[in-house]
């Protein structure tokens, strides 16, 4: 009688592997869990072969997806953005420049990235400062924000 048998997984299981995995499991665990809840198939040579595919097309879109995200962090990084605001006599600003002035900035020049995705500190005053941008999984921009006081008062 079998001990342990072959499956696929189809999806990443906690403490077991990531989707594409062959790994050994009982046939019990097999049968009863992983198979019914779609978490795996039996390890037939097809189904690994058809993971395998699966995980190589997956790669290469990957690598193209992080290919064109450093290409526009790239040309993000060599952004400069100029904002002016209401500000007092020793250029504290009234109220803040937020995530959502920085987006529509960056709109305004033709970088569709979302408020959420700009890590800002908080701009109160006057001065330049530096924002990141997540571009995508490990692919980061940094872009200046000159912040100047309005002449109207």
């Amino acid at each position: 009688m079998a001990r342990s048998v072959n499956v696929v997984l189809q999806k990443d299981v906690e403490k077991l592997g990531k989707g594409g995995d062959v790994v050994k499991v009982s046939p019990g665990f097999a049968r009863n869990y992983l198979v019914p809840k779609g978490l795996a198939l039996p390890a037939s040579d097809g189904n690994v072969a058809r993971f395998e595919h699966i995980k190589r097309v997956a790669a290469e879109r990957a690598a193209k997806a992080r290919a064109e995200a450093k290409t526009v962090a790239e040309k993000v990084s060599s952004v400069e953005i100029a904002l002016t605001a209401r500000a007092g006599s020793e250029g504290k600003l009234y109220g803040s420049i937020t995530s959502k002035d920085i987006e529509t900035a960056l709109k305004a020049k033709g970088f569709d990235i979302e408020k959420k995705k700009l890590k800002v500190d908080n701009i109160r005053a006057v001065g330049t400062y530096e924002v990141v941008a997540h571009i995508a999984p490990d692919v980061n921009a940094t872009f200046k924000v000159t912040v100047t006081a309005s002449t109207e008062g």
